[in-house]
């Protein structure tokens, strides 16, 4: 049974920073890009940030660029989004994402997604 466990959300101020982790069971981890996907309240799912299987190469959503880093630790089942100077139009619920693709970019749509995570609640107060 695959599983992806998202966990470090929470409630910060304006200019903080979170650090989100997604661990992965069930699954080949390496063989596997990972995203990150967040939904506002009213809002569409939108995409975040991705990185390839080996974690060589990365792609982030304009919003995120310059704020946000993801990375990965193969070794671990983990993926992780550290955010620095959050925003409160950062709030909302962030959703881990695997996708079993051969370029990074193709996760940014969402359409390529194999499996998802629960998701975890961001809220940025300001």
């Amino acid at each position: 049974q695959v599983q992806l466990v998202e966990s470090g959300g929470g409630l910060v101020q304006a200019g903080g920073s979170l650090r989100l982790s997604c661990t992965a069971s069930g699954v080949t981890f390496y063989t596997y890009a990972m995203g990150w996907f967040r939904e506002a309240p009213g809002k569409e799912r939108e995409f975040v940030a991705a990185i390839s299987h080996s974690g060589g190469n990365t792609d982030y959503a304009g919003f995120a660029k310059g704020r946000f880093t993801i990375s990965r630790d193969n070794a671990q089942n983990t993926v992780y989004l550290q955010m620095n100077s959050l925003k409160p139009e950062d709030t909302g619920v962030y959703y881990c994402a695997a996708a079993r693709v051969a370029t990074v970019v193709s996760v940014r749509t969402g359409e390529w997604v194999d499996y998802w995570g629960q998701g975890t609640q961001v809220t940025v107060s300001s």
